[in-house]
C-alpha cells in the first residue's frame, strides 16, 4: 500500500514496479500492435456511445502516452490528461505539442489535481492494472468518484485474472523464455498480483469479474455495465492479417461484441471494461 511523505511523494513497490516498466517506452506504441488496435477499437465503441454531447469536460486519469485523449479531443472535448510516468505527459507533448483542449500533467490516481464535481466523464484506463493493494484501487476509484458531476460516466478498465495464462503462457509460451512464468501465474490466480518476472517486465494486479464490480460499488459508484474488451481475439495468430481485410476485421470486432456480456465468459478476453456513474445527488428536503 502507498506510503506518502510530507512532500508529496510516494513509497510504493507497485510504482516503482510500474516505473521500471513504462521508463522502457513499450506503451508508446503498444496500441499500435493488432491486438492493441483490438483494445482500442473496442475501447472506443464502448465509451464513445455513452460520453456526453461535446463539448464536455473529460478526465484521462492514468492516459498513458495520451492516445484516447486525443480522441477525446478530436471529438470536440476538453481533457485532462494525467499519468503517474513523467515520460508519457513528455511523450504527449512532444508528438502532439500542445494539442487543442488536453492539459497534461504529471499526477497520482489516487491524489488527483482536479477541483470536486469538476468534470463530466471520468476515463480509468490504467490506474487499477498496477495498484497491488486493494485500499489504493478503492482510494484511486474514490478520487475518480470525487471529481466527476453527479451522474457522470466513469470507465474502469482492469486486466483479466486469466489473461496471464491464457495469453501469456498458452498463447505467447512465455514459459519457455522465463522459467519462473508458470509458478508466478499459479500463484497469482489466487491473490492477483502479478510480479515481476525480470526488471523492467510487465507487472500488475489482475481482477475477477466480480471482484472489479464489487470495489467500484464499495467506491461509491453505481455499475451500469460490464463487458469483455477483446474477446478471443488474443489467441488468433492471423490477427494482422484478419485486421487488414474489412470483412474480417468486422467480424472480429463482432465476435468480440456477442460475448462480451456473457457472464461465463466474461474473464475470457486479456480486459474488462466497466461502465459506472457517479450517482445523483439527493433531493434536497425543503420542508
Amino acid at each position: 500500500m502507498a506510503r506518502w511523505q510530507q512532500d508529496g511523494t510516494v513509497t510504493d513497490p507497485a510504482v516503482a514496479d510500474a516505473t521500471a516498466y513504462y521508463d522502457l517506452g513499450g506503451e508508446a506504441d503498444r496500441l499500435d500492435e493488432p491486438l492493441g488496435r483490438v483494445e482500442f477499437g473496442r475501447t472506443v465503441e464502448v465509451v464513445g456511445a455513452l460520453l456526453p454531447a461535446s463539448p464536455a469536460v473529460v478526465a484521462d486519469i492514468g492516459g498513458g502516452p495520451g492516445r484516447y485523449s486525443l480522441w477525446l479531443a478530436a471529438r470536440g472535448h476538453r481533457v485532462h490528461h494525467r499519468d503517474l510516468m513523467p515520460a508519457h505527459v513528455e511523450h504527449l507533448r512532444s508528438t502532439a505539442g500542445d494539442p487543442p483542449g488536453v492539459d497534461t500533467a504529471v499526477a497520482d490516481a489516487r491524489r488527483l489535481d482536479l477541483a470536486d464535481s469538476s468534470v463530466d466523464a471520468v476515463l480509468l484506463l490504467g490506474p487499477l492494472y498496477h495498484l497491488y493493494a486493494r485500499a489504493d484501487r478503492l482510494q484511486a476509484l474514490a478520487e475518480a468518484r470525487r471529481i466527476a458531476r453527479p451522474g457522470a460516466p466513469v470507465f474502469v478498465a482492469a486486466i483479466s485474472r486469466w489473461a496471464p495464462r491464457l495469453h501469456g503462457l498458452l498463447v505467447n509460451r512465455l514459459y519457455g523464455r522465463h522459467a519462473d512464468m508458470a509458478a508466478m501465474v499459479d500463484r497469482m490466480e489466487g491473490d492477483g498480483v502479478m510480479s515481476p518476472l525480470f526488471p523492467g517486465s510487465f507487472c500488475g494486479y489482475a481482477h475477477r469479474p466480480g471482484e472489479l464490480r464489487a470495489e467500484i460499488e464499495e467506491a461509491g459508484l453505481a455499475v451500469d455495465d460490464l463487458v469483455s474488451v477483446e474477446g478471443l481475439a488474443f489467441a488468433l495468430p492471423d490477427l494482422e492479417q484478419r485486421l487488414a481485410d474489412p470483412v474480417d476485421r468486422e467480424v472480429v470486432f463482432a465476435s468480440a461484441r456477442a460475448v462480451q456480456r456473457v457472464p461465463e465468459l466474461l474473464g475470457l478476453g486479456p480486459h474488462l471494461l466497466a461502465v459506472a456513474r457517479v450517482p445523483p445527488e439527493p433531493p434536497v428536503d425543503r420542508d
